[in-house]
């Protein structure tokens, strides 16, 4: 397929996906003007946000709308994907009672760093403050607050302060990264390579958990917890960090992937919270590809994880009422996992979404090297 056909297919696979969540998912909260937020589950059983509405999903929903709207303005579900970004964010505070900060750590850093990249886009200014900084001030004090010598360094996960983690400290680092605290960021990066780095194959362990009895270390291993820990080398950049990224890449070429496919395919993680698993750490993989201070195998071998992903969960799948919906499990089908009827959950069509346009911008990359 010629180079350009084959940037409009992924242009009309990531715009499909962008139509067909926010169409199934998105609407107003409580019928609330100026709101917009994700339902759980489509067709949804209660009104949207109420009962269990997923902080952090939602601050993946702003996320995928800013990846939508940096390579394109045109509407999705009939409004432009930035408004809609700016609408999740408002709506955000309103139902988390009217303030951003939250009991999870992960959570707040997860939404400062999707409210850093929209503000990063055009929109409304407020005086002479860029639109959310009142929201990254708030979140950048609270993740400072979870940052303790605690079990050597590191982010708690939570207000309970027992458990620290690469899902709390990864994002973390990243967003002090690109908000100029770049020691406090190093640190906490030299924290996940001292305690939580897996010196078996290259991975990142999920956490130290603090008990009566010790700590006690979280062995698993999730795609999530690798995304961010390398975006969060790639930013930092430096000898050290480029060669730990390159590492991670190929840990994760080896280690994340299941069987089947023309290539190496990352596995996911079901649905619930860990349908979202492997959408981020594609998000931080196209990063990768796109990054000159990577050698050329790692940047290949970044862009092939997330295009041989794409490319299986755009097979697998479904349409119903001209509308997608993707397996969560690549290596299935969307009618399998989600029955005609049944309904799909927001995490695994989030993530979709996410594998789709992270594809786009590697595909974009091959086509023209300069374009990025």
């Amino acid at each position: 397929m010629p180079a350009a056909q084959t940037v409009r297919h992924a242009e009309l696979r990531a715009d499909t996906a962008a139509h067909s969540v926010t169409t199934a998912f998105g609407g107003r909260f409580l019928g609330l003007p100026r709101t917009h937020l994700g339902a759980v589950r489509a067709p949804q059983p209660l009104p949207r946000g109420v009962g269990h509405w997923h902080y952090w999903w939602q601050a993946h929903y702003v996320d995928v709308l800013v990846d939508t709207g940096l390579r394109s303005r045109a509407p999705v579900a009939g409004s432009d994907p930035i408004v809609l970004a700016e609408q999740v964010v408002r709506t955000i505070r309103i139902r988390n009672g009217g303030r951003f900060t939250n009991s999870y750590f992960d959570d707040m850093a997860w939404l400062a760093l999707a409210a850093l990249r929209l503000d990063t886009l055009p929109g409304p200014p407020r005086g002479n403050k860029p639109r959310h900084q009142g929201l990254r001030e708030s979140l950048g004090r609270a993740l400072r607050s979870g940052h303790t010598p605690d079990l050597g360094g590191g982010v708690w996960w939570n207000r309970s302060r027992n458990f620290k983690n690469t899902p709390a400290t990864a994002p973390a680092a990243l967003f002090f990264a690109r908000t100029g605290e770049r020691e406090r960021a190093q640190e906490l990066v030299d924290w996940l390579n001292a305690e939580l780095l897996d010196p078996g194959n290259g991975l990142y362990y999920d956490g130290v958990r603090q008990s009566a009895a010790g700590a006690v270390l979280e062995r698993a291993h999730f795609t999530y917890n690798q995304g961010p820990a390398l975006g969060a080398l790639l930013e930092l950049g430096g000898e050290a960090n480029l060669q730990r990224a390159a590492e991670l890449i190929r840990a994760t070429s080896r280690r994340l992937v299941a069987d089947g496919g023309t290539g190496p395919l990352l596995r996911t993680h079901g649905s619930g919270d860990g349908g979202l698993f492997t959408g981020i750490l594609c998000r931080y993989l196209a990063e990768a590809a796109a990054a000159p201070t990577l050698d050329s195998d790692s940047r290949r071998t970044a862009g092939v994880l997330v295009t041989e992903l794409a490319d299986r969960l755009w097979k697998g799948r479904a349409v119903r009422n001209n509308l997608a919906v993707f397996p969560s499990d690549p290596r299935s089908t969307a009618d399998e996992g989600y029955p005609p009827g049944t309904g799909a959950e927001l995490s695994t069509q989030l993530q979709a979404w996410m594998v789709l346009e992270a594809a786009l911008r590697v595909v974009r990359l091959e086509a023209d090297p300069q374009a990025d």
